[in-house]
């Protein structure tokens, strides 16, 4: 699949949540959204940028934004992480890894010089109408939020 750039229509989400219940971005028209993805539930860094997301929680609700994480962990995990660190949003559990590799978050990474398949962390600001206006490569998990309003 073409990388997605700004400026062009999000692809369309249909997938489960936390609770198993269907979550589509059609839904979310009217409403800016940040979709983070990310790669694993209860780890160090991942747990920085949900917390960090979730503590300026009130400040993106103020400026009309809804926030909505993505990763291929089960609901069962997502519901541990949401009830473990309160977080106020929802979460989709994407374990075919469609959503990832529709908004191109699935992919090749390297660490300790080895190459292999995994979840790319980045996060979409779509707008309103279901463009997306800003892609953010390098998050700062524990600064995400501030990252997203400087933009």
């Amino acid at each position: 699949m073409p990388e997605l750039k700004e400026g062009e229509l999000a692809p369309a989400i249909s997938a489960r949540d936390q609770n198993g219940e269907l979550i589509t971005l059609e839904e979310y028209r009217g409403k800016k959204v940040v979709l983070f993805f990310y790669p694993k539930d209860n780890t160090p860094g991942c747990t920085a940028e949900a917390c960090d997301l979730r503590d300026n929680y009130s400040r993106f609700r103020e400026q009309g934004f809804e926030i909505v994480g993505v990763s291929a962990d089960s609901e069962k995990s997502h519901l541990n992480f949401i009830a473990k660190h309160e977080l106020p949003f929802r979460l989709i559990s994407d374990p075919d890894l469609k959503v990832l590799q529709d908004y191109g978050a699935w992919g090749e990474k390297k660490l300790y010089g080895r190459t292999y398949m995994g979840i790319i962390r980045k996060t979409y600001i779509i707008d309103k109408d279901g463009y997306v206006e800003k892609i953010i490569e390098k998050v700062l998990t524990k600064e995400h939020s501030k990252q997203i309003f400087s933009e």
